[in-house]
């Protein structure tokens, strides 16, 4: 028999053999421990970014939730108006408690503009003299908090201080305080209640002081509270508002729109006939 030239090829055994298949334990322990400190790695920057962002939401409660509300009473009353009211229909103030707190409401007329989109032959209107005011009712979720509205009326209506369009400023108020004071001073006495029927403490005061006290509606993961103490969580803002006084003048002295009259000395006098030669 002639044997076939082709080499017959059978896997190589034996002490000298080099070829392998898989991995060793070494290698595999070497790539688990890669991929566990790479997971480690991406757990930590996002539990940072977690903490950021909550840290980030607080600072905005804190920073926009209050001083945003303060801010638009305040520029409100920046431009109050009294040309051609008489002083029981330039401000009021009613001293109102609820759930056992301060819900004070406010209300007069101002020439700042609209807020409230209005509309007429889908064109929109924009008034430039409009009632405002800042009401609270209790929040219907939440027996402890109350809600504070900001009402607008178009123009100026025989009932200034009611009607209008409510919009929704906060829901988690715990107070609304309003202090009236008819005087500037360090002395001066505070009032609860201004512009009330029959009420002697009528036209415009001096200066008003609001306190507003909001639970802001933060987010606090278990491992910041060390940077987002609980303590932080009830905020009290304060805002002194002083008022003008070209504001505060008696009745006779408001401005109010008049026809103006011509005087004998202007009027034209009678013609007269040319003399005759």
């Amino acid at each position: 028999m002639k044997l076939s030239k082709a080499k017959l090829l059978l896997p190589r055994t034996g002490p000298h053999c080099t070829s392998r298949s898989g991995f060793t334990l070494a290698e595999i322990l070497v790539t688990v421990l890669i991929m566990g400190g790479i997971m480690v790695s991406i757990t930590q920057i996002l539990h940072a970014a977690r903490i950021s962002r909550d840290n980030i939401h607080n600072i905005q409660e804190t920073q926009l939730a209050g001083p945003a509300i303060m801010d638009l009473i305040e520029r409100d009353l920046r431009g109050l108006l009294i040309y051609n009211r008489t002083k029981q229909d330039h401000l009021r103030v009613s001293n109102r408690v609820m759930m056992g707190v301060d819900g004070d409401s406010l209300d007069f007329v101002t020439t700042t503009d609209n807020l409230v989109q209005r509309y007429d032959n889908e064109r929109f209107l924009r008034t430039s003299i409009n009632e405002v005011g800042y009401r609270l009712r209790p929040n219907p979720q939440y027996d402890e908090f109350l809600e504070i509205y900001r009402r607008e009326d178009a123009a100026v209506d025989d009932e200034p201080f009611e009607g209008g369009e409510f919009t929704f400023l906060h829901d988690r108020v715990k107070n609304f305080d309003i202090q009236v004071f008819a005087e500037d001073g360090i002395d001066a006495e505070p009032i609860e209640a201004w512009g009330q029927f029959e009420d002697e403490n009528i036209g415009v005061p001096a200066r008003l002081e609001i306190t507003l006290v909001l639970e802001l509606n933060r987010r606090i993961e278990r491992e910041a509270l060390r940077k987002a103490p609980t303590y932080l969580t009830e905020i009290t803002y304060k805002r002194v508002i002083r008022l003008p006084q070209n504001l505060r003048v008696d009745e006779p002295q408001i401005p109010i729109p008049r026809i103006p009259e011509a005087s004998a000395a202007e009027e034209d006098p009678e013609p007269t006939a040319p003399d005759q030669e």
